[in-house]
C-alpha cells in the first residue's frame, strides 16, 4: 500500500493538491501553505473555512446550511468546519477532479499530544484520509503569540512533504508534522516520534465579568511543556526538531480488546 501511494504521487509537480485549515481562509498560515504547495505543484486548490474553527475537532455542521463562496477558479470559502470543507471539496467543488493529496494548515500553534483529538487541522487531514486522499497536517509551534516563526514551516515543509510522499504510507494513516518554535536555520533535524502527553497544569480557565456583571470564561493553555518523554512529538519540538507522527484512524486498543474478548 505504501509503495502504491509513493508511485501515485511520484510526480508532485503534476499532483492535484487540496489545501484547507482550521484558522480560516485568510489566516497567515494559509498564505504560507499556499506558497508551500505551489512550490510542489502547478495544480493547487483551496477549500477552507470563512473564519476560525480552532478546537472544532471532527465536527460537522448538521443544523445550519453550508454556504460556499467562490473566490477564484480554484479557491473557495465555506461557512463551516474544516471537516465540512473537505466534504464540500470532495463532493461539490472537486467532485469531477478529486485531489491526489491534501495538506491541512499551516496551523498557528502546535498540534501535539492530546491536541490531535481537539484539532480541526488534524480533523481535516483525518477526513481526507477517510475518503481515500493521502493527507498531511502541518503546524507551527510558538511560545510567544507575538513571535511566529512562519519561515520555519515555509522553508522546511516542501522537503518534508517530498520525503513523506517518496516513502508512502498506508490508506488508514495520516501524517502529523509539527515545526519547532525557532528560526529556520536553528532547526536541529527531523525526528519521527509517537504522540506525547501534555502537562495539564498548563490548562488555564480564566474567569472574567461582562458589562452586565455576569461571569464568563476563556479556556487556554499557558506555554509550558513540563517534562515531556523522549521519543514524543512534544519533546522533539521542544528540543528544536521537526516532529513527524503517523496517526492511525483505527483507535482500537488491541491489548484491551483481547482481554475483554477473553473476559466476555
Amino acid at each position: 500500500m505504501a509503495k502504491q501511494l509513493g508511485r501515485k504521487l511520484a510526480n508532485l509537480r503534476r499532483t492535484r493538491i487540496l489545501l484547507t485549515n482550521d484558522d480560516g481562509i485568510s489566516a497567515p498560515g494559509m498564505k504560507v501553505l499556499q506558497r508551500i504547495a505551489r512550490s510542489l505543484s502547478n495544480d493547487v486548490w483551496v477549500v477552507a473555512p470563512e473564519g476560525e474553527h480552532s478546537g472544532a475537532s471532527h465536527s460537522l455542521t448538521l443544523t445550519a446550511p453550508l454556504r460556499l463562496r467562490k473566490i477564484s477558479a480554484k479557491k473557495f470559502a465555506v461557512e463551516g468546519t474544516p471537516t465540512d470543507c473537505v466534504m464540500m471539496a470532495m463532493n461539490q467543488v472537486m467532485a469531477n477532479n478529486p485531489p491526489d493529496l491534501l495538506l491541512s494548515g499551516v496551523n498557528r500553534g502546535a498540534n501535539m499530544g492530546e491536541d490531535v483529538t481537539y484539532s480541526g487541522t488534524i480533523a481535516a487531514a483525518m477526513e481526507g484520509t477517510l475518503v481515500g486522499v493521502p493527507s498531511i497536517a502541518l503546524s507551527q509551534s510558538f511560545a510567544n503569540r507575538k513571535v511566529m516563526h512562519w519561515p520555519t514551516a515555509e522553508q522546511h515543509a516542501s522537503d518534508i512533504i517530498r520525503r513523506l510522499v517518496a516513502i508512502g504510507w498506508s490508506r488508514d494513516v495520516l501524517m502529523n508534522v509539527n515545526f519547532p518554535d525557532c528560526l529556520p536555520g536553528d532547526v536541529k533535524g527531523v525526528e519521527v516520534v509517537r504522540q506525547g502527553r501534555r502537562d495539564f497544569s498548563a490548562l488555564n480557565i480564566e474567569q472574567r465579568i461582562d458589562a452586565r456583571e455576569r461571569p464568563y470564561y476563556w479556556i487556554g493553555f499557558r506555554p509550558i511543556q513540563g517534562q515531556p518523554e523522549e521519543g514524543t512529538d512534544i519533546r522533539a519540538t521542544e528540543e528544536g526538531r521537526i516532529a513527524i507522527t503517523p496517526l492511525h484512524l483505527d483507535l482500537t486498543e488491541n491489548k484491551a480488546l483481547k482481554q475483554l474478548k477473553a473476559a466476555f
